[in-house]
This record gives structure tokens, sequence and C-alpha cells, in this order.
């Protein structure tokens, strides 16, 4: 290397520390999840105060990566850490909705423990949900670190941002995206390969919204892209497979591709579980 590259490393290295490591960020998540969905790992918390006494721990190390996190202010740590940990048990409750989701809408899941163990959609989405509190509560950076964790893990990569209801099934996973302004209802369930994204990446629309809306119950099959701040699936509709939709679709609504191009079909709810 010529002198003018190590002074520009050199510089690089000068600006100091704002996040803990990846190691210690990676651990945390895991740990929290282990603790919450015991079915990770092979650890057994069997009494009452062993539980409390774990708990503590991670309120302790939740701590230890906010104030190691520049960003955030040190006198609203603890708050941030309390405000987090006493939302939780709805993260949980959640997240169980959501494995009970993905065994109803998947024949080949055996049992919640499978799911909860083996599912990559389910590890999606618990961390984004856990990502998600963390952002509401203006924690930066850790979010999506965390997301981009487990994207990392699955292929699956949920903005903490987007916003997602109850009852949420991912069947297989890999390659989808959730973009950071999309809405995503209840009981919807998306396959491998789907894409909730933006029509423009332009810098100046960041606060606007420019992924679409997923009303509730709704279905979108594999590889399907659907972009746009102002596209909105309608409740009940059947996405099908490599579908391209930047237009909205109406409530209890079929669309799927055929060698003429796209077809939009109109169904009953009765023809839809026959789908």
């Amino acid at each position: 290397m010529n002198d003018s590259f190590y002074q520009k490393i050199k510089h690089s290295h000068l600006i100091p520390k704002n996040l803990p490591g990846l190691a210690e960020i990676d651990d945390f998540i895991n740990t929290l999840l282990s603790f919450l969905f015991p079915e990770l790992n092979e650890q057994r918390l069997t009494s009452e105060l062993a539980i409390r006494t774990h708990y503590q721990n991670l309120q302790l190390s939740f701590q230890q990566l906010l104030y190691k996190t520049r960003a955030c202010e040190n006198e609203r740590v603890e708050s941030h850490c309390q405000r987090f940990f006493s939302q939780l048990e709805n993260v949980y409750d959640l997240c169980l909705e959501d494995s009970k989701a993905i065994l109803a809408g998947d024949p080949a899941a055996q049992d919640k423990r499978e799911v909860i163990r083996a599912y990559p959609g389910f590890f999606a989405i618990a961390v984004y949900r856990i990502a998600h509190l963390m952002l509401e509560l203006d924690i930066p950076y850790l979010p999506r670190i965390f997301t981009e964790y487990a994207h990392s893990k699955t292929g699956i990569d949920i903005h903490p941002g987007a916003k997602i209801g109850h009852s949420f099934c991912i069947d297989h996973g890999t390659g989808i995206v959730v973009g950071e302004t999309c809405r995503i209802g209840n009981h919807v369930k998306i396959y491998q390969g789907v894409t909730l994204g933006a029509l423009s990446v332009d810098k100046s629309m960041a606060q606007q919204q420019r992924h679409p809306s997923i009303e509730d119950e709704v279905i979108i099959y594999a590889g399907a892209t659907i972009l746009g701040g102002e596209t909105v699936i309608g409740k009940g509709s059947i996405i099908g497979g490599n579908v391209w939709l930047t237009e909205s679709v109406a409530p209890s609504s079929r669309v799927y591709y055929s060698s003429e191009g796209q077809q939009f079909t109109r169904l009953s709810r009765d023809a839809q579980n026959h789908f």
C-alpha cells in the first residue's frame, strides 16, 4: 500500500467506536430468542427463580448494548430497556400466533415445536418483531443489524420499519423482501421469492410510504413482485406466482399470470377457499 492509502485507512480507524461488536449483538438476539423459545436450544429453566435470574441478565445485557451504541443517549438507556422489556410479552404472544399460522398453513409441519426450531420463516418473523419494537422505541442501528442477522441466516429480508399484523405466515421463505414502509394486515401468507418493494428509490422519498399495503387474509404465491406505496392488495385476494403488480387490486380478487399476460378475476369468498 502507498502512504496515502495508509493515511485513509488510519483516518477511518480513528473514528470512535459507536456500536458494540457483531458477536455481542448476535449473542444477545440468540440468547433472547432461546429464552422465549427454548425449542431453539437444549437449555431448560425449570424454576421461577432461574427464569427471573435469566430475565434480569438479559436486561443487563441489553443495557450494555445500548450504552455501547453511542447514538443512544445514556440518560435514556434505562428507560429504553424498561420499555422494551415491558412490551416483550406482547411480542412473544404475536410470535406464538405466527407459529400457529405457519403450523396451520403448512401440511408438512408436524407441530409448533418443529415450526419454532426448524422453520426459517418463524425465525425471521420473530427477529423482525423484536427489532420493530426497538425501532418504535427510537433505538438506533440495532434494529437493522438484528434483521440483517436474520436475513443472513434465512434469506428473508424484512425491514424493521415494516408494519405487520398478527398471524403472519411465511412458507419456505428464501428470497422474500419486505420493504421499510410496507403495511401487512392480519392472517397474511407469503411464499418464497416474494418482493414487496418500492417503485422508486429516490432519497427524497425517505419519509413517504414507498412500499405496498397488503390487507387481511391475502395469499401471495412464489415469485410475485408487488411495488409502490399507492399499491393496495385488497382483503382476501390471492396473488399468483410470478405476477408483477404496480397497481391496486380490489378485495376478493385473484391475480394470476398466463401466456397472454396478467389476468384479474373477482372471486367469491367460497370460491377462494377452493383455490
